[in-house]
């Protein structure tokens, strides 16, 4: 009769399942993962998340191909507070 939370930053981090999990590897083609649930509990939205998400980055890299980080990785402030894993801020130059 216990609730279980479990942290969204962890999904996915497994080393026997993903090579090298903390990574970010956007060519990356294991499909293991369960950004967007497993089975019954699968997200309705992840077809359009998945194209949103193409179309953005393909656009993105066309129109500006110099695109990279302004500042070096370890310097860019992650979230660890909330229910949603990301960064506060992505500083860039092109």
């Amino acid at each position: 009769g216990e609730g279980v939370i479990i942290p969204n930053d962890i999904g996915n981090r497994d080393p026997d399942v993903f090579d090298h999990p903390d990574t970010l590897d956007i060519s990356r083609h294991d499909r293991r993962h369960v950004a967007f649930g497993f089975g019954v509990h699968q997200c309705v939205g992840q077809p359009l998340a998945r194209m949103q998400l193409q179309v953005v980055y393909s656009t993105l890299y066309r129109r500006i191909p110099t695109l990279r980080l302004a500042t070096d990785l370890d310097r860019v402030p992650f979230k660890h507070d909330g229910a949603v894993y990301g960064v506060y801020e992505l500083p860039v130059t092109w």
